[in-house]
């Protein structure tokens, strides 16, 4: 009966131990794509905030042109407004 009871805890044991290895294994495989994962999201952030400053870029130069095609129109209305009449008759 003791020698049943030491092999059934020897058995007991092995499985404990390969369990115990299993789980070992796959904590370190986790961990490893867990990194690779957040290496990831970071070169993707990194990404994202480079488009945004593009972006923000290009809506400053667009700003900017609006502003000066303004500027222009309101120039030239003003031209236009202060033109004699008569100068548009005689145009060809």
């Amino acid at each position: 009966m003791i020698a049943q009871s030491l092999q059934a805890l020897k058995n007991l044991e092995r499985e404990f131990m390969q369990l115990h290895r299993n789980l070992r294994k796959k904590i370190e495989t986790l961990e490893k794509e867990k990194a690779g994962l957040l290496a990831e999201i970071e070169g993707l952030k990194e990404k994202g905030e480079a488009k945004a400053r593009e972006l923000e870029n290009e809506v400053t130069t667009l700003k900017k042109e609006v502003e000066a095609l303004e500027t222009l129109f309101n120039t030239r209305r003003k031209h236009e407004t202060m033109k004699p009449k008569n100068e548009d008759f005689h145009q060809t």
